[in-house]
């Protein structure tokens, strides 16, 4: 309690001397603290290591980044792919083309070839899921289903350096197929049938106006597709430079070519074949990329064959020059 008459001394009011600090601007301020309060408050918990940018955890972890981002990066597919119907979905299941999973309306008839479907999708391990057929319109994007669809997982192309890289974990001359302008999928899905057939490391594709790894592809390379690396490139002359700096040599093949491909002293050692299209064949400035020329010599008159015929008759031809 305080005394009656005697004054409580509390923080701003006290006459002891010192009590009350006074500033040039006039504006007092009590007790020790006041305005550098801020400044005795302390910095936080100290970092970690690999946080520290002058410790040698940092500078290590910065230095892998580095890395990582200099190596080209894998190219994810555009997305993922509906197949529908149930004879598109029975045949994908029998070509073994990877299926993420099958869809199936809610009420569809379990008919024979539903019922096979459902076999296959179990033995391959396929997840199976129902759901409402107004949901499943809208997945296919108002495709004719029949009630039953199929997703795939998006292609994971490869870079151009991993085939120079499986050709080299193998102790082999590189042997790469490159398509230029080949738009037909099912023509891509036959040319990596053949590649895997005659021992290429890998096909290198153009990201823009060609075929993709979709599930035509697949079902024409009858499984092929799982076990040779697909890359796929903004710019081709510039991959085969690439190529070239590597030491390989790049071989075009056309109609006009100046030698028959047995015939050419290039394709023994590491070297990259490039295929034109059907009808325009090889695109100007991949043409004139090229080390050389190379043609299939043929009896008749013939311009020029499928590609897909073509690739899988170029790759023998450099199988059996190499044997």
């Amino acid at each position: 309690m305080v005394r009656e008459g005697r004054q409580l001394d509390m923080p701003g009011n006290s006459k002891r001397r010192g009590a009350i600090k006074k500033t040039g601007k006039g504006n007092p301020t009590a007790g020790s603290g006041g305005r550098r309060r801020q400044g005795l408050e302390g910095k936080g918990p100290t970092p970690r290591a690999e946080d520290r940018p002058n410790h040698k955890l940092y500078k290590m972890k910065n230095a892998a980044q580095k890395r990582e981002q200099a190596r080209p990066k894998r190219k994810q597919g555009d997305a993922a792919e509906w197949v529908a119907g149930r004879n598109s979905v029975l045949e994908l299941l029998k070509a073994t083309v990877p299926v993420h999973a099958l869809y199936v309306a809610e009420g569809t008839d379990r008919d024979e070839k539903v019922r096979e479907i459902f076999k296959l999708a179990a033995e391959q391990h396929v997840s199976l899921l129902e759901i409402g057929r107004l949901e499943l319109d809208k997945l296919t994007g108002g495709a004719v289903h029949q009630g039953i669809a199929a997703k795939l997982n998006a292609y994971d192309y490869a870079n151009p350096q991993d085939l120079l890289e499986l050709a080299a974990e193998r102790d082999e001359p590189a042997l790469i197929v490159m398509l230029d302008g080949v738009t037909d999928p099912r023509n891509l899905g036959a040319i990596i049938r053949s590649a895997s057939g005659f021992g290429a490391h890998g096909v290198v594709i153009p990201e823009r106006r060609a075929a993709q790894i979709t599930a035509a592809a697949w079902k024409t390379s009858a499984g092929a597709a799982a076990r040779v690396p697909v890359a796929r490139v903004t710019n081709l002359t510039r991959t085969l430079k690439d190529f070239q700096d590597a030491g390989c040599m790049v071989v075009g093949l056309a109609a006009d070519g100046t030698v028959g491909i047995a015939q050419s002293q290039m394709v023994d050692g590491p070297v990259v074949v490039v295929i034109g299209s059907e009808g325009k064949g090889l695109s100007r400035l991949v043409g004139e990329t090229c080390d050389e020329i190379v043609s299939i010599p043929m009896s008749t008159g013939l311009e020029s064959l499928n590609a897909g015929v073509a690739a899988g008759i170029a790759l023998y031809a450099i199988a059996q020059v190499r044997a």
